[in-house]
C-alpha cells in the first residue's frame, strides 16, 4: 500500500529572527544545488543540530546518506539555541512520575543524563571545536512553595539514582550569592555553540561519503521498501527511510495532539570581567512560568532568555522583541547585580513542546519515513537522543523504551504501573 505526504513550503524567517549569537563567520559545510536524480539508504530532511547528529550517526554506521535542505544548514531552529545542554527535562521528574508512573519517568530522566554524556564523549573524541565545556546546573526555586517541591524532587531524583543535591536559602546565598529561598544543584550538563557543533558534524558526515544538496522536498511517497522524496525542481531522491528533521518547522505534519508550538526570546550580553560570574559558571534555570534561564559563553558573555508564550505567528513574535528583552534584562539583573546587561545579540525562535518529552520515530501511516520534533528546552540532547534511537530503528533494532517517545503515544494522565524497564547501568541500549 502507498503512503503519502505533502510537506508545505516554510523558511528560516518562520522560526527564528533577531541577530543570534552563534552566527559565526566559520567555515561552512559544502552546500550544492540537486545536479540529478539520486539513490540513497537514508534521506534526511534538515540540516541543522537533528539532521547533523544523524547524518553523522547513520554513516559512522555504513549508511549511505543524503541531507536535504532548503536554506544553509544550521541557520534555522539551531541558530536560535540557547546552546543550554541539559539531562533537566522541561518537565520535572515529579511532573512525569505524575503522569507515567516512577518506573518509566526514571527512566526517561537516566536516559537524558545518558545522552548528554554521549554527546560529550562524541565532541571529545572527534576534537570538535564548538567552545564546548562541562556545567554544572542550579535550578532556583522563585518561592518557597517552589522549595518545598523542589526539596521533593532531590529526592525523588536520589531514589532515580540521579546526581545532584539541595541547597536552601543560607548555603545557596554563601556560595553561590544568589538569594533564591532554594535550588538544586546537579552536575552532567554543559554548554556548546550548536552552530559550529553542527557544521563539525555534517563535515565529518560528508567525509563518509554524506552528501549535502539545496533543495526543498515537496512529497513524500512511500511504496514497498522505497520512499521517493519530490523536489521542487525537476529531480528525486529514492531511499530506504526518510527522516525527518526540520526542526521547529513541521510543514504538512499532522502533529500529536499533546503537541503545541509557542515562542521564546534570548540575548547574549557584551563581554564580562569573567571575575564577575558566578560560581563554577553554572547553567542556571528557574521553576516559574515563563521561567528565566542563563548560562556564560566561551568569550565571557552572559546568554539569557526565556519569557516564553503562545505566540506562533513570526511578525507578531518579531514585534514583542525588543518588549521581551528587556523584561529578561530586568530579570537577569535582579538575579545576577554584577551582571552587564548590554545587549550585543537578540533574538526570538518558534519551537515546539510536549510533556517535556520529544517526538521521535516511526511517523504513522508512513512506512519508513521517521521524525525528530517536540524538543522544549532540550533541544540539543533530545537531538542526540534522536540519531541513536532513529539509527538503531533504521538498522532493524527495536527497544521497548522507544515507546515513551513515539508520536502516536498517550499523553499525560496514563500511568503504566509496576513497570520496571530499565536499570541505571543501561543507560541508551
Amino acid at each position: 500500500m502507498a503512503s503519502d505526504l505533502h510537506l508545505d513550503e516554510s523558511d528560516h524567517d518562520q522560526v527564528v529572527s533577531g541577530r543570534s549569537l552563534w552566527r559565526k563567520s566559520a567555515i561552512r559545510p559544502q552546500w550544492r544545488p540537486m545536479a540529478g536524480s539520486l539513490s540513497t539508504d537514508v534521506t534526511v530532511i534538515g540540516g541543522g543540530i537533528t539532521g547533523a547528529l544523524i547524518a553523522d550517526h547513520l554513516t559512522a554506521r555504513g549508511f549511505s546518506v543524503a541531507i536535504i535542505d532548503r536554506e544553509a544548514p544550521g541557520f534555522g531552529s539551531t541558530v536560535a539555541s540557547t546552546a543550554m545542554l541539559r539531562w533537566e527535562i522541561d518537565s520535572t521528574l515529579t511532573e512525569l512520575e505524575a503522569y507515567y508512573g516512577f518506573e518509566r519517568a526514571a527512566g526517561i530522566y537516566r536516559r537524558s543524563a545518558a545522552a548528554v554524556a554521549g554527546l560529550s564523549k562524541l565532541i571529545a573524541a572527534k576534537g570538535i571545536a564548538c567552545g564546548f565545556r562541562p556545567r554544572n546546573t542550579l535550578y532556583l526555586a522563585c518561592n518557597l512553595e517552589g522549595a518545598r517541591d523542589l526539596r521533593e524532587e532531590r529526592l525523588l531524583r536520589r531514589r532515580a539514582g540521579l546526581p545532584g543535591v539541595y541547597f536552601e536559602h543560607p548555603d545557596l546565598f554563601t556560595q553561590f550569592e544568589l538569594d533564591r529561598d532554594g535550588a538544586i544543584y546537579s552536575p552532567g550538563s554543559a554548554e556548546a555553540d550548536p552552530l559550529l557543533l553542527t557544521w563539525a558534524l555534517i563535515a565529518m558526515a560528508i567525509r563518509r561519503g554524506a552528501q549535502l544538496m539545496g533543495a526543498s522536498v515537496t512529497a513524500l511517497h512511500s511504496e514497498g521498501d522505497c520512499v521517493t522524496a519530490e523536489t521542487d525542481g525537476p529531480y528525486v531522491i529514492e531511499a530506504q527511510h526518510v527522516v525527518l528533521a526540520t526542526g521547529y518547522s513541521m510543514p504538512g505534519l499532522d502533529m500529536p495532539k499533546l503537541h503545541r508550538t509557542s515562542s521564546s526570546w534570548a540575548f547574549a550580553t557584551v563581554p564580562q570581567d569573567p571575575a564577575t560570574f558566578w560560581r563554577d559558571r553554572a547553567l542556571i534555570w528557574e521553576d516559574n512560568h515563563p521561567h528565566l534561564y542563563m548560562h556564560t559563553t566561551a568569550d565571557n558573555r552572559i546568554v539569557a532568555g526565556g519569557e516564553d508564550d503562545g505566540t506562533t505567528d513570526a511578525a507578531a513574535r518579531d514585534r514583542k522583541l525588543p518588549a521581551k528583552i528587556s523584561a529578561i534584562q530586568e530579570k537577569l539583573k535582579r538575579l545576577w547585580p554584577k551582571a552587564d546587561t548590554r545587549v550585543a545579540h537578540a533574538w526570538a525562535g518558534t519551537f515546539g513542546e510536549t510533556d517535556g518529552l520529544p517526538l521521535i520515530g516511526p511517523l504513522p501511516g508512513m512506512p519508513h519515513v521517521f521524525a525528530a520534533h517536540g524538543y522544549g528546552g532540550n533541544g540539543i540532547t533530545f537531538s542526540y537522543l534522536a540519531a541513536q534511537m532513529i539509527g538503531a530503528m533504521i538498522a532493524g533494532i527495536h527497544r521497548e523504551w522507544f515507546e515513551d517517545f513515539a508520536l502516536d503515544r498517550e499523553g499525560p494522565g496514563i500511568r503504566r504501573f509496576g513497570e520496571d524497564r530499565l536499570g541505571i547501568g543501561d543507560e541508551l541500549r
